[in-house]
């Protein structure tokens, strides 16, 4: 089975300590030196900061002085300033004969924890796509399963696999929705974050080639990066995707792995329709790759029907190389920490072992409360999409009422506009607009390229709609205001 799946011995596997930041790919992520003056001082405050984003990841030895110079363009002066600046501010450290190392200062924490506190009282958060559970919804709930619950209690409590009934349940779903589905073919998770970090553990080394989508979720590029895949993009717009730039890509780059959010696509909201599903799905099986499909948002179907699985659309026994992941985060509350995958049942096998290592197995408790909201899902989801095509519509009138130079397509489902301002401000704009109490995340962030979508916002409709309409109007006042001219120093945000 390893070897159907590719996997590269672990002999194959770098080491931790031997990873190295090729000069190449740093310049790319860097500005130009010759944007601000002192160049040095401009050059450390961008590299502080991509690596508080998870941009340039820790422990890491940083390219030789001269190579870095070459790749930029500029004097090894203007680097070796530029080193001894980020030891001195502790995003590096130096170790005998062995390179620069990039560091954490101390008293700094990385973004990608740094999004999970919360905003400020007086910030509106449109950095994350992801609704709240009502109350009573919840407190329902815990009643229902708390009988339950007390049952399990005798036993260990450990289930690798999930609860055997939600693991049915979720089956289930996926046969009623058009792809038969046996409950072995299901591994629940704590959710789709961790259903793709257990994928690329067992199915790719460093080194391998993925596919993925531009722009796209930040938190599964940030898995990608810190799992040293490397990455082939292939675009989305705001009509779609071009699958012939797809199938190309499949057939020239051959990748290990190809991960797709076909479904009100994350951030553009695009849907893809059935044909294209099909020829990728042809494609993919050409050059061997394993298709991720991510479908958090496809039962957030606003105005059009929502769309069977991906897989279904595979000919008899062409679907052997899919794998489907999914969570209760998007149509519930993402406090629950439920996902799932659906894949090959021995695959689910050795996925539940690199699982085991990891956290033997997900709460008990959350576990019988998805099972008890799945069970309900019919019953609950019109209300939910009710109320977002109403906060959707808030958002886009407030738009048009208060920034009518912003260009967006409403889209079909999902949970957010991928809003284009025309110019590449998005990066002072959030630096400004959390002055003025919004927070939010600029275009760059949902980018698998550097230097790509500065003049795009993600806006998400997951609040209410007075909160919406005053987020627009302190947005358009901050721009109004006018911007500073770097936003070198911005604040991290924590996306969802």
């Amino acid at each position: 089975m390893a070897d159907a799946h590719r996997i590269p011995p672990a002999a194959a596997r770098t080491d931790r300590s031997g990873r190295t930041l090729g000069s190449r790919q740093l310049a790319a992520l860097l500005p130009d030196p010759a944007e601000a003056r002192p160049a040095y001082r401009h050059l450390a405050r961008a590299m502080g900061a991509l690596i508080l984003d998870g941009r340039i990841a820790l422990h890491v030895r940083l390219p030789a002085e001269r190579e870095l110079a070459t790749a930029l363009n500029t004097s090894r002066a203007t680097v070796t300033a530029m080193y001894d600046l980020l030891r001195e501010s502790g995003y590096a450290r130096s170790r005998q004969g062995s390179g620069t190392w990039t560091a954490l200062p101390e008293g700094r924490t990385p973004s990608r924890v740094t999004r999970a506190l919360g905003p400020p009282d007086t910030a509106i958060d449109l950095s994350m796509a992801a609704p709240g559970l009502p109350e009573q919804v919840l407190s329902d709930a815990l009643a229902r399963v708390a009988p339950q619950l007390a049952e399990h209690a005798p036993t260990p409590g450990y289930h690798p696999y999930g609860l055997p009934e939600l693991r049915a349940a979720i089956a289930e779903r996926f046969t009623r929705r058009g792809l038969a589905t046996m409950p072995d073919q299901i591994l629940v998770t704590s959710g789709a974050q961790h259903a793709l970090t257990l994928i690329l553990g067992l199915l790719c080394g460093p080194g391998d080639r993925v596919v993925v989508e531009n722009p796209s979720y930040p938190n599964a590029l940030d898995a990608m990066r810190r799992a040293r895949l490397r990455t082939a993009s292939v675009p989305v717009t705001e009509t779609g995707w071009d699958i012939e730039i797809i199938e190309s890509t499949l057939r020239q780059v051959v990748p290990q792995l190809a991960y797709l959010i076909p479904d009100f696509h994350n951030p553009t909201g695009c849907l893809m329709p059935d044909h294209e599903r099909v020829r990728i799905l042809r494609a993919a099986q050409r050059s061997g790759t394993w298709l991720v499909i991510d479908e958090t948002l496809a039962d957030l179907a606003l105005d059009v029907p929502a769309a069977p699985p991906f897989a279904s659309h595979a000919a008899p026994g062409g679907s052997g190389q899919v794998i489907t992941i999914g969570s209760m985060s998007k149509t519930h509350w993402g406090g629950l920490r439920i996902g799932w995958l659906r894949a090959p049942s021995q695959l689910v096998t050795e996925l539940a072992g690199q699982r085991v290592a990891a956290d033997m197995g997900g709460s008990v408790l959350d576990q019988l409360l998805a099972l008890d909201l799945l069970a309900r899902l019919e019953e609950l989801l019109p209300s939910r999409l009710d109320q977002l095509r109403t906060q959707r519509a808030a958002l886009a009138a407030a738009l048009t009422e208060h920034l009518p130079q912003w260009t967006w397509q409403l889209p079909p489902g999902g949970l957010s506009l991928w809003a284009d301002m025309g110019e590449p401000i998005a990066s002072p704009l959030t630096e400004r607009a959390l002055d003025y109490g919004v927070r939010i995340e600029g275009g760059a962030h949902f980018a698998s390229d550097p230097g790509v979508f500065e003049q795009r916002l993600r806006i998400p409709y997951t609040t209410p709609p007075d909160a919406l309409r005053e987020a627009v109007h302190r947005m358009a006042t901050a721009l109004a205001d006018g911007l500073p001219s770097s936003a070198a120093t911005r604040r991290p945000h924590w996306v969802a």
